[in-house]
């Protein structure tokens, strides 16, 4: 437009001002029309414009609605990828937990698969239970990595005694800007560097089995969906707690004699044959005690059946305390006969300590209807290999040394 109006106007302008200065009339005229004519196109051109422009910034503003959806739907997307892989990893979590049946194995688990999960260099994770008679709290479990970590604060530090207080999940951004607790005070308890934590309580219903915790020695490590997490974890680990602690209490009662809390003839039956068989191989020596005690009958019919209880409590305390070397098995064998394995003992060995053991319950008072006495016991000991090469033959000739000692005057110690 520019063109086909110019250049005429131009060629105008050049003839009027050489040739003819009258023709500078229609040149006004024609640039008066033009201005006529350019005004509107100009407005048009400017509403086009303006048009554009708003439909430029409603493009935008769609395009940024959709950004803004797509960020949303990324976030809710990866919310759900998490939870995909949470599922997962507590799927994997209960079913190692199930596999437990001790409570020792099942702390060992429950720390070593909360620290698969939240673990790296920096990050330890610790469980404490409480002791089911004394209530208090008990270090239980520590894990650093693929080690075992020494805590020192055994029994919990600020932290924790906070959250036994409260018994409310309990999450820390930074140590050293909490103002709840006193970081030199933990500091001069535990030579560990903690700067975050995430920590729960283990419940069921109202009763608490203890804690499990998570620091780190950097700050802002965890955040609250980890909380959320651990929580979870928490309710998984308590459950498995409870039941390994249920187990072990029946077990308790299937293999141990509620009168005297020894070891029941069943049990001893289920260890000799692998005591016997395990000495066999080392070819090691194994002692074999039977004990009973003398006139007992005569207890229970001066002083009835519950002093007759009181004394074979008794004496089931005194075994066991004296016979306390680790792999020492001490059983009540049925009614007033107790027994005693002896792992790496030779029978000259198990003699001696017959003796001794018959000394001091002979030196022993028991007060029955407060009434000062004392009981004595007959001792008959066989030993592996010499006096039996099986479960039979050494409770045997153990039990015909006893019958000898009784016979021989009694609270004697005999040998096969």
């Amino acid at each position: 437009m520019v063109i086909l109006l110019g250049l005429p106007l131009i060629g105008f302008f050049i003839f009027a001002f050489f040739y003819d200065q009258q023709f500078f009339l229609y040149l006004s005229f024609c640039l008066a029309a033009c201005t006529i004519y350019l005004i509107p196109v100009r407005m048009k051109l400017v509403s086009k414009y303006a048009g554009d422009e708003l439909r430029a910034r409603d493009v935008e503003e769609q395009v940024n609605l959709l950004e803004a959806d797509m960020k949303g739907e990324q976030t809710i997307t990866e919310s759900f990828k998490k939870k995909i892989v949470n599922s997962s990893q507590l799927k994997g979590l209960t079913e190692r937990l199930s596999m437990c049946l001790y409570l020792e194995d099942t702390s060992k688990v429950l720390s070593a698969e909360v620290n698969k999960l939240f673990g790296d260099e920096d990050t330890t994770v610790i469980l404490y239970l409480f002791h089911s008679k004394t209530g208090e709290l008990g270090l239980s479990s520590s894990q650093k990595g693929q080690m075992q970590v020494n805590i020192k604060s055994k029994q919990g530090d600020i932290y924790d005694h906070w959250l036994v207080k409260t018994m409310q999940p309990l999450s820390i951004e930074d140590t050293h800007s909490d103002f709840r607790f006193d970081t030199d005070k933990v500091e001069t308890e535990e030579a560990r560097a903690i700067r975050s934590l995430i920590s729960t309580p283990l419940m069921i219903g109202k009763k608490a089995l203890g804690i499990l915790r998570v620091d780190s020695t950097k700050e802002n490590k965890f955040g609250t969906e980890d909380l959320r997490f651990l929580q979870t974890i928490g309710d998984l680990g308590a459950v498995a707690i409870e039941n390994a602690q249920l187990y072990e209490r029946v077990e308790k009662l299937a293999i141990r004699d509620s009168l005297t809390g020894i070891y029941l003839r069943k049990y001893l039956f289920d260890r000799i044959p692998q005591e016997i068989t395990r000495h066999r191989k080392r070819k090691a020596s194994l002692a074999f005690m039977m004990i009973d005690l003398d006139k007992f009958k005569k207890y229970n019919d001066d002083y009835g059946h519950t002093a007759g209880d009181i004394v074979l409590r008794t004496i089931g305390m005194l075994l066991a305390d004296f016979f306390d070397e680790p792999g020492n098995l001490v059983c009540r064998y049925g009614g007033e006969e107790f027994c005693v394995l002896l792992p790496e003992c030779s029978k000259e060995k198990a003699i001696e300590l017959g003796e001794a053991i018959r000394k001091k319950i002979s030196m022993q008072e028991i007060i029955l209807r407060r009434k000062k006495t004392s009981i004595t016991i007959s001792v008959g000991i066989a030993g592996f290999p010499e006096d039996g090469q099986d479960q039979d033959e050494l409770i045997r000739k153990a039990d015909e040394a006893l019958y000898k000692a009784k016979s021989s005057g009694r609270n004697k110690v005999c040998a096969a």
